[in-house]
Formats: structure tokens, C-alpha cells, sequence
């Protein structure tokens, strides 16, 4: 198992940590809190795959993910206060697994022989469209439509691997470039409360 591979897994765990605890504030039974948490872990990239045409989708293929949503629910709902105590490395690994989402949700667009336009567009898919779906499910305003930099560091992290592997830069450091500038960006947005204009 590759690095990318373990990164994936843990952006999985505490995306569906995510999903658990917005279920949890509205007060959703366990069924509510472990289909909310499945769909903001794994809504993006099962979006993408059905868009792409490449079925069965990712998580029918390899159950481990659903294995990992389950723990992250089963874990969330033992330890809640533990959890919420953890916000800030929560946020952290939140941060990378969106990172890691981007690059994984464009480079398989690309084998799709996708433009790269359309490759932008799906691995910002594959990163922020399950928080959508979470946000809606609960009734909020979904976090990439407010004033937080959240799909915009997945849009740049892109272009930066379009750009280097137009460049005949080596792929490795296209991913992990990527992968950077994602993680880059938002870290900088939240520490200094950067955001995108109101309108």
C-alpha cells in the first residue's frame, strides 16, 4: 500500500468523522449519522466515478471503504466528547485528505483521457462535493459557498499539476505538488482568515 493510499484512507476516516458529528448536531439516529458520514467520505468520488462512466465505483471495488466509515462512525459515537476535543487535528487531517482527494479525483480523469479542464473540475469534485451533500442533508449553507478558501485551494492545486506535467516535470513531484499547494493554501486561509470576496 502506497503513501497516497494511506493518505486516502485517512481523509476517508475523518471526513466520515465529519459527516458523523453534523448528523450528531441535528440530532440523527445512528442510520442518519452513518448514511451522512458515508456520503461526505465517499459522495465526491462516487460523483466523479459515475461521471467518468468507471463503474463499479471506487468503494464497491475495494470495501475497505466501507470498513473505515464504519469505524470512524462507530468511533465517533463512543468517544464524542473525545472527538470534539480534537478539532484542531481533526482540521489537519481534514486538510490532507483533501489534498490527497484533488489529486487522486484529477489524475483519474486524466487516465480517462479527460481534458485537462474537465480533470479540474473533477478532482475539485472528488474533494469538496461530499461536504456539499453533508451540508444539504443538515440543512446548512454548504462551506465552499461561504467566505472560507476551500474548493479555490483545490482548483490551484490542480492547475500547479497541469502546469508542471506540461513542463515534463516528473510525476512524483507533480502529485505531491499538488497535493502541497492544496494543503498550502488552506492552512494559510484559515490561520490568517483569508476568503473570497461577498457578494
Amino acid at each position: 500500500m502506497t503513501l497516497i493510499n494511506i493518505l486516502d484512507l485517512i481523509g476517508t476516516f475523518v471526513f466520515a468523522i465529519s459527516g458523523t458529528l453534523a448528523a450528531s448536531e441535528k440530532r440523527f439516529d445512528i442510520f442518519g449519522a452513518l448514511f451522512v458520514a458515508s456520503v461526505t467520505a465517499v459522495g465526491g468520488g462516487t460523483t466523479r466515478d459515475m461521471m467518468l462512466g468507471a463503474t463499479p465505483v471506487f468503494w464497491m471495488i475495494d470495501t475497505n471503504y466501507l470498513l473505515i466509515i464504519s469505524l470512524a462512525v462507530s468511533f465517533t459515537v463512543l468517544f464524542k466528547e473525545k472527538v470534539a476535543q480534537l478539532r484542531k487535528t481533526l482540521f489537519l487531517f481534514d486538510t490532507m485528505g483533501l489534498g490527497v482527494f484533488t489529486f487522486i479525483g484529477l489524475e483519474k480523469a486524466l487516465l480517462h483521457d479527460i481534458s485537462p479542464a474537465i480533470g479540474v473540475i473533477m478532482g475539485t469534485f472528488t474533494a469538496v462535493l461530499g461536504g456539499i451533500i453533508r451540508d444539504t442533508l443538515c440543512n446548512e449553507v454548504p462551506l465552499i459557498f461561504r467566505d472560507e478558501i476551500y474548493a479555490t485551494a483545490c482548483i490551484v492545486g490542480c492547475l500547479v499539476f497541469i502546469g508542471f506535467s506540461f513542463l515534463g516535470v516528473s510525476a512524483l513531484i507533480c502529485t505531491w505538488s499538488c497535493i502541497g499547494t492544496v494543503i498550502g493554501i488552506r492552512l494559510i486561509a484559515i490561520k490568517y482568515k483569508i476568503g473570497l470576496p461577498k457578494i
